[in-house]
């Protein structure tokens, strides 16, 4: 039997540790478990931590959880191309848009640009006209037009008539498609900081006449005079100073240790835009998938099998050689070109359109061997240019340092200086990574490093350049066209194909397409300054923190196949 001394003194002892493991962890978030420090204490250095949250997604976007995927084609290789082995990868979980970007969005980045830079009499208006931003941003509208098709109807209507505005965007280049993600950081993040409260309104008559636009990198990094368009004093003290820099201080600007600002939107990977199209998420039995896809539902078929809705399109793309949309009547897919955004079902993960509507820009350069030059089987990604933030060397002491661009309002880029900086760096030595291990002089048969150099004016005067991925300075003189130094001779532009450094991959069926480019495993490339009428583009977020997600706007909802389709 056991004694009831015993019992009590064990009792004693879990209450005791229990309030131990309290204590330590209230402890934990009021000072530092390693140098005992204060947090949030101006008397003791003022190091300022915040209630630890979790992300919230931006607008428009669905949480996308990562995983193991099997990336590339997976079944016959019809177009004999090749340009696609199947590979395993991992893709963090990461943040993508339900819907293609639509008309009235983009439409919506235009007027914001006209406002801002074109309408003079507009009290957004920046000081200085600079029409060219603006047409820099339209999307080439005249994609549509066909040598023997009568399709003006759509260059003159498709971006702007009401009609028309929630199908998605089309004619819009890889480089548009990229500035669009940047533009919509930076409105997502402003708008988040004159909520909290952080920022004046748009419509504040503080900023009448203000010579910049907000940006993102401008006011993290931006200059007290810059940060002056924006914040009143009164906000500035909303946020209390622990620094200790003077004591007259009062008050601070937001941070990203305050974990208020949203990351950068921008155009998703091809790994993730395949592991999003897929949706295997809706297939798991543990640690295994219990089926594979061929299209982002599951099944072999392209109609729907339910009772409800038996026969029904799952996509929109065209059936065979002059049938778009089907007999009158009995339309198939219901659309001879785009259709809205939310037609179909969406797939596991809530997104609309993976397959067919419009094929969708990526972030990454082309090149056709994938698996026999991939180094990475984490997200893999092809297309790094290393850029880091330029600073004015005259900068006196205690001067901000960062240049702000007097068009754009954000911090001027340039190319990373590693020769110097990174000469023991083993992960890598160059900014411009485009072609490394395919395309680079290392890369080409019978060289290795040891035989060639790239910044060698002897070795690369041996070696055919390729011309595409060269330009001219101002003074005539030839040079790569990133400034880095890089060549590209494995890939001759224009005269034995059409890869080059500005070649990025496009993923997914269009409304134009046959049924076998519906599956997400397929790929195709166009040069990032050219555009069509059947490709369009989503935006998609980093996770930060943990890969899975409590939040209730980020739980998966099932696909119920047997209601209506939108």
């Amino acid at each position: 039997m056991i004694n009831k001394n015993t019992i009590l003194i064990g009792i004693l002892s879990v209450l005791i540790i229990s309030s131990c493991s309290k204590s330590s962890s209230t402890k934990s978030s009021k000072e530092s478990s390693t140098t005992g420090w204060k947090y949030n204490d101006r008397k003791q250095g003022g190091f300022d931590v915040v209630k630890k949250s979790e992300q919230i997604p931006g607008p428009g976007l669905m949480f996308v959880e990562g995983g193991r995927l099997t990336m590339g084609r997976v079944d016959e290789d019809v177009m004999s191309e090749w340009n696609n082995i199947s590979k395993t990868v991992t893709v963090s979980s990461f943040y993508i848009d339900e819907t293609e970007v639509r008309n009235l969005d983009y439409v919506e980045y235009l007027e914001w640009i006209k406002k801002h830079y074109v309408y003079e009499n507009s009290p957004f208006f920046t000081g200085t006209g600079r029409s060219e931003i603006y047409r820099k941003a339209l999307p080439d509208t005249l994609v549509w037009r066909d040598k023997l098709g009568e399709n003006e109807m759509f260059v003159n209507n498709y971006l702007r008539n009401p009609s028309y505005r929630e199908y998605p965007v089309v004619g819009v280049s890889w480089e548009q498609a990229n500035n669009y993600c940047i533009w919509r950081t930076d409105r997502v993040n402003e708008r988040i900081l004159i909520d909290q409260g952080l920022i004046m309104e748009v419509t504040h008559p503080d900023r009448e006449g203000i010579e910049v636009p907000f940006t993102t990198d401008g006011y993290l990094q931006g200059s007290e005079d810059y940060l002056a368009y924006f914040v009143t004093e009164k906000q500035k003290s909303k946020l209390d100073n622990l620094k200790v820099l003077k004591d007259d201080d009062e008050g601070r600007y937001t941070n990203m240790e305050d974990g208020i600002l949203l990351p950068n939107y921008r155009l998703p990977t091809e790994a993730e835009w395949e592991h999003a199209a897929l949706g295997y998420v809706g297939n798991n039995i543990g640690d295994n998938h219990n089926e594979r896809k061929i299209y982002p539902w599951n099944g072999s078929g392209l109609r729907n099998n339910t009772k409800q809705n038996q026969g029904k399109m799952m996509a929109n793309f065209k059936r065979g050689r002059g049938d778009n949309m089907g007999v009158a009547g009995s339309l198939n897919d219901e659309a001879d070109i785009t259709a809205p955004v939310r037609s179909y079902w969406p797939n596991d993960y809530g997104l609309y359109n993976m397959a067919g509507n419009v094929s969708e820009w990526v972030a990454d350069v082309y090149r056709p061997i994938t698996e026999q030059n991939s180094t990475a089987d984490h997200r893999p990604f092809r297309g790094n240019v290393y850029t880091t933030q330029k600073k004015n060397q005259d900068a006196s002491p205690g001067e901000n340092p960062y240049i702000i661009n007097d068009s754009t309002g954000h911090i001027e880029q340039t190319d990373y200086k590693l020769e110097a900086d990174n000469i023991y760096r083993r992960n890598y030595k160059k900014a411009d990574n485009i072609n490394y291990l395919d395309g680079d002089i290392e890369s080409q048969m019978g060289s290795t490093t040891k035989d060639v150099d790239e910044n060698s004016d002897e070795d690369k005067s041996t070696i055919n350049i390729d011309k595409r991925n060269k330009g001219q300075d101002d003074d005539g003189n030839i040079q790569n066209i990133r400034n880095t130094g890089n060549s590209n001779e494995m890939y001759s532009y224009g005269e034995t194909t059409l890869i080059s450094d500005k070649a990025r991959v496009y993923k997914g069926g269009s409304w134009k397409d046959r049924a076998y480019w519906l599956n997400p495993g397929t790929r195709r490339f166009l040069d990032e300054t050219l555009a069509s009428d059947c490709i369009g583009f989503r935006c998609a977020m980093d996770r930060v923190g943990p890969p899975q997600s409590d939040l209730k706007q980020n739980k998966r909802r099932e696909v119920d196949y047997s209601k209506a389709k939108q």
